[in-house]
């Protein structure tokens, strides 16, 4: 028997699956604490028993739209992953973030949802996670940062984080920074692919480049002095 968010995602004109789009973004712009089902069922346009016949609670909602947003992330990196594939290591960065960065606009309720419920003070009463950890390693993989995405290093994961992170701040603080760059939308959209481009990929080129000639050396006594000094 399919669960009622394989039948919303299945048929996307149903009550379910407009329901569920509209959770998806009020639960990404308000977060779970400031989102009600009543808020939901009158953007929707029904009464809230209405809502609760198609959804129950709303911890059963928000769990929804987790595993909503999950399915579609998986598929998007798996779709990066076939195109980056063969690809030099600066042709797969640039490309990975070309459309991660037009895909989390497109969908900015994504980002929204996973900074909400990250760095948020409050946390709610759910079980489900975004699968932040497993999709770390499925880009890393993809970027030939690991060989094995179920195992990736801590220093792996941390380098994918930072571009996420980069991604989910300018999509998130898109209301916010345009206004502050006077820019219109298709504008900012280039330029934070740009600023992403210029701040990650001339680090991992470097990377790889000293590694093909033998590796990092350490730091000389004089460098370490400095440094600490």
């Amino acid at each position: 028997m399919r669960s009622t968010l394989e039948k919303a995602r299945k048929n996307p004109a149903s009550m379910k699956a407009k329901i569920l789009a509209v959770a998806r973004r009020i639960f990404g712009e308000y977060g779970f604490h400031g989102t009600t089902t009543r808020m939901i069922a009158g953007e929707v346009g029904i009464d809230i028993s209405t809502l609760h016949y198609h959804w129950g609670d709303k911890n059963d909602l928000y769990e929804a739209v987790v595993m909503d947003v999950n399915n579609d992330l998986g598929k998007q990196l798996l779709k990066v992953e076939k195109v980056v594939h063969g690809s030099s290591l600066e042709e797969r960065l640039k490309i990975s973030i070309d459309m991660m960065t037009d895909y989390l606009f497109d969908y900015p309720e994504i980002s929204n949802l996973v900074r909400l419920h990250y760095f948020s003070r409050t946390r709610n009463e759910v079980d489900i996670d975004f699968k932040v950890p497993e999709f770390s390693g499925d880009i890393a993989r993809a970027m030939d940062l690991t060989k094995d995405a179920k195992h990736p290093s801590p220093r792996a994961m941390m380098e994918v984080m930072s571009i996420m992170h980069g991604m989910h701040c300018f999509v998130s603080g898109e209301n916010a920074f345009r206004p502050m760059l006077n820019l219109n939308r298709k504008k900012y959209i280039e330029m934070v692919k740009e600023t992403l481009n210029f701040i990650f990929i001339p680090a991992f080129v470097l990377r790889e480049g000293k590694k093909r000639k033998g590796g990092n050396r350490p730091l000389s006594n004089v460098a370490m002095e400095k440094m600490t000094s």
